[in-house]
């Protein structure tokens, strides 16, 4: 028998996933993830043997190992027939191998947590770019940082906004053309002296805006 419980919202999930298993008296539990071996998996998926204790069987987040999705995928059908019970725990499946589990499991559900406001901060970095505005530009730099955001992603974000400014028929296309040169320089540059993008782009923004 197969279960999948799957969703963002990974707490109302996982305590959905509990409730089901707590009502399977008697059941051994075995909990298989993506840094257990394909020999787990297939001693797991191989059955407990005619006078063996029937088992609770939970695949959580295994999908992301691609080895072992293929052979999840593979014993889809020998787990639906199964006296032993199976539980998918994943965030999100792909298209194909979500019809591919809807078709063979008893049931599919999915938590999602609501989405979150979009946070349109970054694109004031764009603003403060164009204007040459070095304080509003750095206060939104330290906003992103503290938000949890890559000095990487910060960085595609600033290469974007300045090939955008290059487009701009109605901007200062010499300085967008040179700050455009600066921001795909700056990674390589920050490699080859040994600092932090992070501190390479507070420099950017402080002394070449």
């Amino acid at each position: 028998m197969l279960y999948a419980f799957l969703g963002t919202d990974r707490k109302k999930s996982r305590d959905a996933m509990g409730a089901k298993i707590a009502q399977l008296k008697g059941y051994a539990r075995v909990h298989i993830t993506d840094a257990h071996t394909i020999a787990d998996l297939a001693a797991a998926l191989g059955g407990g043997g005619m006078f063996a204790q029937r088992r609770a069987i939970v695949l959580d987040g295994i999908f992301s190992n691609d080895e072992l999705k293929e052979r999840t995928v593979a014993s889809l059908d020998s787990m639906k027939a199964s006296e032993d019970v199976f539980f998918i725990f994943e965030e999100k499946l792909d298209a194909a191998t979500k019809r591919a589990v809807t078709k063979y499991a008893e049931a599919v559900e999915v938590f999602d947590a609501p989405k979150k406001a979009q946070d349109n901060a970054i694109f004031k970095l764009r603003f403060a770019l164009e204007k040459g505005d070095k304080k509003t530009l750095w206060v939104g730099l330290m906003h992103e940082y503290a938000g949890g955001k890559a000095p990487e992603a910060v960085h595609g974000f600033l290469f974007w906004a300045a090939k955008q400014m290059v487009m701009n028929p109605r901007g200062d296309s010499a300085r967008a053309r040179k700050l455009l040169a600066r921001l795909a320089e700056l990674p390589h540059e920050s490699r080859r002296k040994g600092f932090d993008l992070e501190y390479s782009l507070e420099q950017f923004v402080l002394s070449e805006v």
